[in-house]
C-alpha cells in the first residue's frame, strides 16, 4: 500500500471554483460553479463531492448556482472525532446555507446526502426551498421497511451495514490494496450499463484515492455506526420523534429499479412524510447511483424539478 493520498489531491481542477466555508464549527470544502437560485449538492458513501461532476457544469449552464461539498469527514473537509449523527450532519449544512449568504436553497441528496437532507428539511424547513432525493428513501421509510421487511430491506442492508459495526476491520478493508474493496462495493450496488465503462473506471480511481485521505474511512463509517446504535439509545427516538415532521416543501425522488442497498419499494415509502407535494421517478435498469449511471436523464429530471 503507498502513500496516504493528501486532502487536496480531491481538489480536481474543472469549469467549477474550491474554496473553504466555514460553518456550524467546521471547515466544509466546497465546489461551486455558476450564479443564481443556490442548489447544494450532497454525495453518498463511498464517494466525495467529485459524484456531481456532470450535474455542476449542467446547473450552472441553467442558471443556477450549483454548490457540491465534502461532508463531514470526507474529501477535504475537516475529519471531526464526533459529529457523524444526522442531527449535527443536517446542522452543517444548515449553516453552509446562511454561511453562503442565502435565505435558502434547492437541497439535494444522494444516498447519506440524500438522508441528510431528509434531515435539513425536517429540522431547518424555513432553507429547504425544494428537495431533490436521490436513491434515499425518509430515514423512517428505512426504519420502518427493515421491520415490516427483514427479508428484503432488511437483508439489503444487513449485507454491508452489519460488517460496518465492528471496530476497526472495517476501515483496514477499505484501505488495503489502495482501496480495492471501494471498487467491489461499487461494482456490486451499480446497474449493469455504467460498469465496464471509462466513467465508472475513472469514478473508482478517484473514489479509491479519496478514500485512502488519512481517517476518511474511519470518519465515513461512523455514520454507519450511529445509524444502528442510535436506535436503541435515547438521541435515536429523538431523533424519529423530530423528523417525523412532514417535508412542507415539493419533494422528487430518483431511484435507480435495481439499486440493491436502497430498494425501490423501501423508497416509495417516503411519500407519509411528506407535505407539499410528492413526485417518485424510477430510472428502469439503474443500480445506486442514478446521477452517474444516467446523468443525462438524472439532470432533466433534477432540472425540471428545480424550475417548477
Amino acid at each position: 500500500m503507498g502513500a496516504r493520498p493528501e486532502p487536496s489531491v480531491v481538489r480536481v481542477p474543472g469549469p467549477w471554483t474550491h474554496r473553504s466555508v466555514s460553518a456550524n464549527g467546521i471547515r466544509l470544502h466546497v465546489v461551486e460553479a455558476g450564479e443564481g437560485p443556490l442548489v447544494v449538492l450532497l454525495h453518498g458513501f463511498p464517494e466525495f463531492w467529485w459524484s456531481w461532476r456532470h450535474q455542476l457544469t449542467a446547473l450552472a449552464d441553467a442558471g443556477f448556482r450549483a454548490v457540491a461539498i465534502d461532508l463531514r469527514g470526507y474529501g477535504d473537509t475537516d475529519k471531526t472525532p464526533r459529529g457523524y449523527d444526522l442531527w449535527t450532519l443536517a446542522g452543517d449544512v444548515a449553516g453552509l446555507i446562511r454561511a453562503l449568504g442565502e435565505p435558502g436553497a434547492h437541497v439535494v441528496g444522494h444516498d447519506w446526502g440524500g438522508l441528510i437532507a431528509w434531515t435539513v428539511a425536517a429540522l431547518h424547513p424555513r432553507l429547504v426551498r425544494s428537495l431533490v432525493v436521490l436513491d434515499a428513501p425518509h430515514p423512517l421509510a428505512v426504519r420502518r421497511a427493515i421491520a415490516r421487511n427483514p427479508r428484503g430491506q432488511g437483508l439489503a442492508t444487513a449485507r454491508y451495514a452489519l460488517g460496518f459495526q465492528v471496530p476497526r476491520r472495517p476501515e483496514r478493508s477499505l484501505r488495503t490494496d489502495d482501496g480495492a474493496r471501494v471498487e467491489r462495493i461499487m461494482r456490486a450496488w451499480s446497474g449493469p450499463d455504467w460498469v465496464g465503462t471509462a466513467d465508472f473506471a475513472e469514478a473508482v480511481r478517484r473514489n479509491r484515492e479519496a478514500m485512502r485521505i488519512s481517517t476518511v474511512a474511519h470518519c465515513s463509517l461512523e455514520y454507519y455506526r450511529w445509524a444502528l446504535r442510535s436506535q436503541f439509545r435515547a438521541d435515536g427516538r429523538r431523533f424519529a420523534a423530530a423528523v417525523a415532521r412532514p417535508a412542507e416543501m415539493p419533494v422528487v425522488q430518483i431511484h435507480g429499479e435495481v439499486d440493491p442497498c436502497l430498494l425501490e419499494s423501501t423508497a416509495q415509502l417516503s411519500r407519509r412524510w411528506t407535505a407539499g407535494g410528492f413526485t417518485h421517478h424510477v430510472l428502469p435498469g439503474t443500480g445506486h447511483f442514478p446521477h452517474q449511471e444516467r446523468p443525462v436523464e438524472t439532470t432533466g429530471l433534477l432540472l425540471a424539478a428545480l424550475r417548477s
